[in-house]
């Protein structure tokens, strides 16, 4: 019986990520696959709760340790509540940003060691890694152009931690089942590099047609 996959989106912010999996959704749905969509942190009750103390209360202290951890509680209910169901009964999962978020934003860039974050990862995610990451990347002044909207809580802390950010993911693009995407591309040739990364790695679960 064929099975849907895990994907997630990764990137600095102003990379065009959500725009990004909301197309690849779409393109499953409309080869009839079902697909579930989700954003880490949130999605859920406590997430949601967690995402609004995470990005937008600024007044409120939070210390790299405490960042860290409230962004794995928002994961695990995540991936309990919405991930883990939804591949067992076999749909696709697509996730605007994961644990690598985390490993990027915390780790590399925020100077938590990075072994340990990976570590209270293995236990907020269940041990469920995704069946392909995409990252897509782009230079920061491009990105910050892109975003026309106050900046949260992350990207308030300027271009520096940003580029700290960006080496981190080019650091990470290394790893098992993950595609560097070039996002300075106008957005139908990134869609179409990231269908064509879609189609290579999870084939196998494409139960509909690859014809784009």
């Amino acid at each position: 019986m064929n099975t849907g996959k895990f994907i997630v989106f990764e990137g600095v912010d102003g990379s065009g990520k959500s725009s990004q999996a909301v197309n690849v959704a779409q393109w499953l749905e409309q080869r009839g696959c079902r697909v579930v969509c989700c954003h880490d942190p949130g999605s859920t009750p406590l997430g949601d709760t967690v995402r609004e103390v995470l990005l937008h209360r600024k007044e409120l202290r939070l210390d790299p340790e405490a960042e860290m951890l409230l962004y794995m509680a928002a994961r695990a209910q995540l991936v309990r509540e919405i991930i883990q169901p939804a591949l067992l009964e076999g749909n696709w999962v697509i996730s605007d940003r994961f644990l690598m978020s985390n490993i990027v934003y915390q780790g590399y860039a925020g100077g938590l060691d990075i072994d340990a974050v990976r570590k209270v990862g293995e236990i907020a995610t269940c041990n469920i890694k995704p069946d392909l990451t995409l990252i897509l990347d782009i230079d920061i002044d491009t990105a910050s152009a892109r975003m026309d909207r106050p900046l949260d809580r992350l990207e308030s802390r300027g271009n520096p931690y940003r580029e700290k950010v960006r080496n981190g993911y080019h650091s990470e693009s290394h790893s098992q089942n993950t595609v560097l995407i070039d996002a300075t591309a106008d957005v139908a040739e990134v869609r179409s590099q990231i269908i064509t990364t879609v189609q290579s790695f999870c084939a196998d679960s494409l139960n509909c047609s690859l014809d784009d």
